[in-house]
């Protein structure tokens, strides 16, 4: 049986008809009647999660995964706003997922009335679409349902939406045998003639004296297929760990060398003409080197035709897929005469000798030392028994700050990480969402204050053997001991870096997780192999403890050079 509200039973049933098959539920009174239509709901798994922070992440997770849009449904008041940190995060990764808020009676807001505020538009400019529900307009009802839903589900261009749901008591009357049958709107995009590229973007490139292609983060397909051999082999490609290939292109330690004056060789100037793919890009260095040229010329291609400056010298945008518009443009230049190489070698020969760097270089026992190791035992396991694509064998979520740098140095494999708004909240809850929806095995390599912020993922019945957890903690936020000049204030340790004494064991047994540590380069081997191959029921955590200090020597030493 089904809740008598009818604006709840018309959104159960537009989400079914929409596909939406997961929804995270936190706990409450004023949202009560939704989650009992979702749970009543063949079509739709329910996860149960407290933290609605957490909840928002659990979803973010589960939507990676999936590649499919996630519920998550909270109760009425603050509820909401927890959520905020997560939506945002789902923003600039373009998922899909669908906030479900209960709210009070309109007529309530304002009157101090419990768990009452203005919810409408909460979540500001990180969701593409906020309706509010009425009650008593099924029409109205069904439009704004449709409206918010077609936004949610959009393959083009997938972002965040916000479907408020005003409940007026009684909530707990479930008489409805049957969900109503719903009208469903349906949008269509016409097929684009990629073929038909903008002239200005194919010769200019033509044009070029010093092209690149620069890859931010992507899904985890690969880009290097054959139908664009053709453009890769004559343009330079800039990628890191989080974008669509199987290994990283050392661009940063390249830069660092050019930042510093310790190039070998002719000096690197800044790309005249630049394509731009994908997301967010880590790398601090990469973005001010694009910036220098001002006169240079950015094209931009993304499905969501954005206006995206990242670079301050955006020319255009190629509105569409981004794989199927590279691979038009390969098969044109083929035809054209191309003879902008020289640059592609200058910065092959440089990237060649970073990449023996990273290869060559052996950090003393450091989170660096943890990160090199265990990435040197992924790619063996990989090679027989992992892929690169979401869904596979393994995947590997690595949190923010330090963590996501050290990918950058070691992964040879697409990476996850929260680089929308790069917040450290929220980056275990991701890989803990993920692990519940995929069946390989989920790692997630993070510093100590992203786990202890986000220690609640771990709250959850749910959570299977196949989450495993490299924990980083050296006591501090570590990155802030790289910061130049921040070494100069005694506030540094105490209130930014915020030195700690804890350590992970006792979060583990409260929350039935294998516990293993490592203090020692003589430990972390042997706790690594753990990490990867031990048979467990449970989730598995390694806290592989070090000194903030030796982490940064570790870490500035390699950049010297």
């Amino acid at each position: 049986m089904y809740s008598s509200k009818e604006s709840v039973n018309q959104l159960t049933a537009l989400l079914v008809a929409y596909g939406v098959g997961h929804a995270v539920v936190c706990p409450g009174s004023r949202n009560a009647p939704i989650v009992h239509n979702l749970s009543e709901c063949d079509g739709i798994t329910c996860h149960a999660v407290t933290d609605e922070r957490s909840a928002g992440f659990y979803a973010l997770g589960m939507a990676q995964a999936l590649h499919q849009p996630v519920a998550v449904c909270v109760t009425s008041g603050t509820a909401l706003l927890n959520l905020a940190p997560a939506v945002a995060e789902a923003w600039y990764q373009h998922l899909p997922l669908i906030v479900i808020s209960a709210d009070r009676p309109t007529a309530w807001i304002g009157q101090l009335d419990g768990q009452t505020l203005p919810q409408q538009g909460a979540l500001g400019c990180f969701v593409r679409t906020a309706v509010t529900l009425p009650e008593d307009n099924l029409w109205h009802c069904n439009r704004l349902l449709n409206e918010a839903l077609l936004a949610a589900t959009d393959d083009d261009n997938p972002r965040p939406v916000h479907i408020n749901v005003p409940i007026s008591e009684p909530l707990f009357t479930f008489g409805v045998a049957r969900l109503p049958a719903v009208r469903q709107m349906v949008r269509v995009s016409p097929p684009r003639d990629y073929g038909c590229l903008n002239m200005a973007f194919v010769d200019g490139l033509l044009a070029a004296q010093r092209p690149m292609i620069v890859f931010g983060q992507t899904s985890a397909h690969n880009f290097e297929g054959v139908g664009v051999s053709f453009l890769f082999s004559h343009v330079i490609v800039l990628h890191e760990a989080t974008s669509a290939f199987p290994s990283v292109s050392h661009f940063d330690e390249v830069l660092s060398d050019e930042e510093g004056g310790a190039g070998n060789g002719e000096r690197l100037l800044p790309p005249d003409f630049i394509i731009y793919v994908g997301d967010v890009i880590v790398s601090k260095r990469l973005r001010r080197f694009l910036r220098r040229d001002d006169q240079a010329q950015t094209w931009r291609i993304s499905a969501s035709g954005d206006v995206e400056d990242t670079f301050q010298n955006l020319r255009g945008i190629i509105v569409g897929d981004p794989e199927m518009v590279l691979q038009s443009l390969s098969h044109k230049l083929s035809r054209r005469p191309f003879h902008a190489t020289h640059y592609r070698r200058q910065w092959l020969a440089a990237l060649t000798r970073a990449a023996q760097w990273a290869a060559d270089y052996q950090p003393p026992y450091s989170q660096m030392a943890a990160v090199r190791l265990f990435e040197q035992k992924y790619s063996k396991i990989s090679q027989s028994e992992a892929t690169q694509a979401s869904g596979a064998k393994f995947n590997v979520h690595y949190a923010n700050s330090t963590a996501i740098r050290l990918a950058n140095i070691y992964a040879r494999h697409h990476v996850w990480c929260n680089r929308g708004v790069n917040g450290i909240e929220g980056s275990l809850s991701t890989a803990a969402g993920f692990s519940l929806v995929t069946g390989g095995r989920v790692f997630c390599v993070i510093g100590d204050l992203s786990f202890f912020y986000d220690q609640n993922a771990l709250w959850n019945h749910e959570l299977r053997s196949n989450l495993r957890i490299l924990l980083l903690n050296n006591r501090r936020g570590g990155i802030f001991n790289l910061l130049p000049g921040l070494e100069q204030s005694p506030a540094r340790d105490s209130y930014v870096a915020a030195a700690h004494g804890a350590h992970a064991e006792g979060v583990c047994l409260q929350n039935n997780v294998a516990y293993f540590r490592a203090d020692s380069m003589d430990q972390l081997g042997p706790a690594l192999d753990n990490l990867f191959s031990m048979e467990s029921t449970r989730p598995v955590l390694l806290e592989v403890v070090t000194d903030a200090a030796d982490d940064a020597r570790a870490y500035t030493a390699y950049y010297r050079h």
